[in-house]
């Protein structure tokens, strides 16, 4: 099974150039490109692809947008921002619109390729710079009424989680942990379920809520 793509970005020349990159990737099938996120919304229905690797600042409509409004109508497009900025700003206002990960266009092409994948099944996948950023933010937050108490985990788990904190992705925990992937796979949702929480980036804020790191 390979990963849909359309490229979202507002630049021909940057949209080619990773075109040619992920298409000699073997996981991955780049079905279509597009200059704006109106364009991104209209080929997404058309062409149904698995995710959108969308920029945020763009012409007659934006990523954030684009992603809102794709949330709406296309729920099973998944959206992966890619950008030049990580400012608090553009982070949190992607995320909020749904976006299930955020990168910067410095990433390498493994580590894109990688969050193409992880993207496509759903998992959280963030810069660690914004992943820091969103910890950092909680850790601003007015406290709220008490939740109830998560379960315990275990070490193994609070190892997991201080990485998904970090980031990383479930292919990179495994090779941190000298752990099986399908290994991390099963104790990352055994952390969500513990912390009572839906995804990767919720589990590292409630962890942070619970001074677990």
């Amino acid at each position: 099974m390979t990963v849909r793509v359309l490229i979202v970005d507002d630049q021909a020349l940057f949209r080619e150039a990773l075109a040619t990159l992920l298409e000699v990737q073997p996981e991955i099938d780049v079905v279509g490109e597009a200059a704006n996120g109106e364009e991104a919304v209209r080929l997404c229905a058309e062409l149904r692809p698995d995710v959108a690797l969308m920029d945020l600042r763009m012409p007659v409509l934006d990523g954030i947008a684009a992603t809102a409004r794709l949330r709406a109508e296309q729920p099973g497009v998944r959206v992966l921002a890619l950008t030049t900025f990580d400012d608090d700003e553009d982070v949190f206002a992607a995320l909020r619109a749904g976006a299930v990960g955020y990168l910067l266009k410095d990433v390498s092409s493994t580590r894109l390729v990688e969050a193409l994948v992880a993207a496509e099944r759903g998992e959280s996948v963030l810069q660690p710079s914004v992943a820091a950023k969103l910890v950092a933010r909680v850790a601003r937050l007015p406290a709220e009424t008490p939740r109830p108490s998560a379960t315990p985990l275990s070490e193994r788990e609070l190892e997991v989680v201080r990485l998904l904190a970090d980031g990383r992705s479930n292919r990179e925990i495994a090779k941190s942990l000298f752990l099986a992937e399908g290994t991390v796979k099963n104790l990352v949702t055994s952390v969500l379920s513990k912390l009572q929480v839906r995804d990767r980036t919720q589990a590292a804020l409630r962890a942070k809520e619970l001074g677990l790191f």
